[in-house]
């Protein structure tokens, strides 16, 4: 008999062989029909797969992220037992889950493959996932797995065996399909119920330019159909808020090949916007004693050998700047912790200083791969809302709890309801992937998860996601779509205090290394209102929205009170603009909508005579006649 425990603790006896199949059954059938696969002792298996010793168990559904990444993997080789069908003599690649799907690297040899063929690969996985074909996992040794990828001619496979070794290689079969492949799957096609290929592109082979070019095929795949139809559903909704198209049509900001990939130009609209939010967290980050400060753009290259920066980032960073004097190297700085540091380091501290809380908006460059490009959301100069703070070690745990209150407080402002922390902790089987003392590294971590249990704060835990120099805690908000979001972060770190040999004298007149914490409730200023462009759909909240008002007149002569009127607003601290084209007032209306500018007041004869405006809320009509005043006490009372 083995020992089986579950995720609450609960421990049941089994014999041994048992599969976590077996186990669910033994429980409920209802739970069993919706397993997917299992986490056995960390690591993810097939649900069928034998348990020999004791074990902890976790059954893993739709509902599973590792459960859905089976899921999507096994279609994956669903379609590929399907092109096999098709297209017979096909060859290849690799075909994983990914975030959204799942993708196959194939190689048709001449022919070629179009989203017109994509309704009868469609249909075919379709018939092939209502066989209800077992995934049979076998285990098989290399001389073998040769032999098996040499009779079909697939030269992709052999080269894939050639870095594995006996011991290491299993082969998945689902009725005539056979796969080199470590899992886990699903028990069975039959599972498989709502299919769509999303579309086809290249590949070079091992991403190697110089290799082949496959053909890439991705496609997503459901349990039902209705969550397919929902899914397309929420793809359209999605091109709709896509931050590129509405930046482009709110005039928010631009890209211009002349100035740079990957560089964002803010124009007027969107800095207006920017500039709000900066102001929002500066004002906060005043109540709670951090002092701005701002640092250079460049460093010596020095500055981040020493920081460890140099070491991790060097390839992902621009090429050093080499100056008229020999031997001496800038870098376009990568992270503004190691000017902070600094900063820290250029007077003595006492005990009696600490906390000291420095913040800034500070630009950063890192040189992202052009292909890695995308909009605002993976840029090549960024601003992060950075801040360090310096303390004690009887100090850390309240100033990560503030922190913590920080990064809330940012989240239910911007209106993200749905909140997730993720704490990210060392890889246990990499530890060369790391600087600083085992010792330290469990002090940060334990830290962390300590001031989590105090509030009130879902969280989830994964290993190998955190920083070089320390974990962190990292924020996930789900958008007004359902989709998931990482954004702010706070980090805990004994290891740069080390690397800058920065010190403070404590009570006992001793030197002392004081701790650092790394926080940014918004992460990078880009990223962040990428997100928040999606996720409101271009209609910001009043307070942010850079355009709060547009006054139409009816005709030229009321041109003059609109100007009137605009300044009054602006007095009250509200902005806008006047539409003052000589167009009829229901195209003014119209493309005032489209502009998404929340209020519009119109203005004719009468508004003019009785010092008043007319006023309509976008989406929701007319609202009346209001004083000026009576429109300010009203906009503010929505703030």
């Amino acid at each position: 008999m083995i020992n089986i425990t579950f995720p609450d603790g609960n421990v049941r006896q089994y014999e041994a062989g048992a599969s976590a199949l077996d186990i669910a059954k033994s429980i409920s059938h209802g739970l069993a029909k919706n397993v997917l696969s299992a986490r056995v002792n960390g690591e993810v298996w097939d649900s069928t797969r034998p348990i020999e010793t004791d074990a902890k168990l976790e059954l893993l559904t739709w509902r599973d992220e590792d459960g859905k990444s089976t899921f999507w993997h096994s279609s994956a080789h669903l379609m590929a037992e399907a092109l096999e069908a098709l297209y017979p003599g096909t060859k290849f690649g690799i075909g994983p889950a990914i975030e959204n799907g799942f993708y196959y690297d194939i190689d048709l040899g001449d022919r070629v493959l179009s989203t017109e063929d994509f309704k009868k690969i469609e249909d075919k996985m379709l018939e092939l996932a209502r066989q209800k074909n077992d995934f049979e996992r076998r285990e098989i040794s290399k001389a073998d797995a040769m032999a098996y990828f040499e009779e079909k001619g697939d030269e992709y496979k052999l080269e894939l065996l050639e870095g594995l070794n006996d011991g290491e290689i299993t082969f998945y079969q689902q009725g005539a399909f056979t796969d080199l492949c470590r899992g886990p799957h699903i028990p069975n096609t039959e599972k498989i119920k709502a299919i769509k290929l999303m579309k086809v592109g290249g590949a070079y082979w091992r991403g190697d330019e110089s290799r082949k070019q496959l053909t890439r095929v991705y496609g997503i795949t459901f349990p039902k159909q209705k969550e397919l139809t929902e899914y397309l559903h929420l793809l359209e909704e999605a091109k709709k808020r896509d931050h590129r198209k509405l930046g482009a049509e709110l005039e928010l900001f631009m890209f211009s090949d002349r100035v740079g990939q990957g560089l964002p130009i803010w124009l007027p609209k969107g800095n207006a916007l920017r500039d709000r939010l900066m102001g929002f967290l500066k004002t906060e980050q005043e109540k709670r004693g951090y002092k701005l400060v701002s640092t250079p753009h460049i460093g010596k290259k020095d500055l981040y050998v020493t920081s460890g920066h140099y070491e991790k980032y060097g390839e992902d960073s621009f090429q050093p700047i080499h100056t008229p004097r020999e031997g001496e190297e800038f870098l376009l700085k990568p992270m503004n912790c190691p000017h902070h540091c600094e900063i820290y380091a250029h007077k003595p501290h006492s005990y009696k200083d600490l906390p000291l809380r420095i913040a800034e908006f500070g630009t950063v460059y890192r040189y992202e791969q052009s292909g890695e490009l995308h909009g605002l959301s993976r840029v090549r100069g960024f601003t992060q809302d950075d801040a360090h703070i310096f303390c004690t070690s009887d100090q850390l745990k309240d100033e990560f709890l503030n922190v913590l209150d920080l990064t809330k407080l940012v989240m239910n402002k911007m209106g993200f309801e749905k909140v997730t922390a993720q704490i990210s902790l060392r890889d246990p089987e990499n530890p060369d992937k790391y600087i600083g003392s085992k010792e330290n590294w469990e002090k940060a971590e334990q830290a962390i998860i300590d001031a989590t249990k105090e509030v009130d704060l879902e969280t989830i835990t994964e290993y190998g996601e955190a920083a070089f120099y320390g974990p962190k805690l990292d924020f996930m908000v789900k958008d007004a779509l359902g989709r998931s979001w990482q954004l702010g972060t706070i980090q805990v770190d004994y290891n740069l205090p080390e690397r800058f040999e920065l010190e403070y004298i404590g009570a006992d007149n001793q030197a002392h290394r004081p701790i650092m914490i790394h926080r940014a409730p918004f992460g990078s200023m880009e990223r962040f209102m990428s997100i928040l462009i999606e996720h409101t759909g271009g209609k910001f909240p009043l307070w942010l929205t850079p355009e709060q008002f547009a006054i139409l007149p009816i005709s030229d002569r009321f041109n003059d009170y609109a100007v009137e009127v605009e300044r009054a607003l602006t007095n009250h601290g509200i902005t806008g603009v006047i539409d003052n084209r000589s167009e009829k007032i229901g195209r003014k209306i119209r493309d005032t909508e489209v502009k998404k500018i929340p209020f519009m007041l119109i203005i004719g004869e009468k508004e003019a005579e009785a010092k008043t405006v007319s006023v309509r809320r976008q989406g929701e009509g007319d609202k009346g006649s209001m004083t000026i005043e009576e429109f300010a006490a009203h906009f503010k009372s929505l703030l």
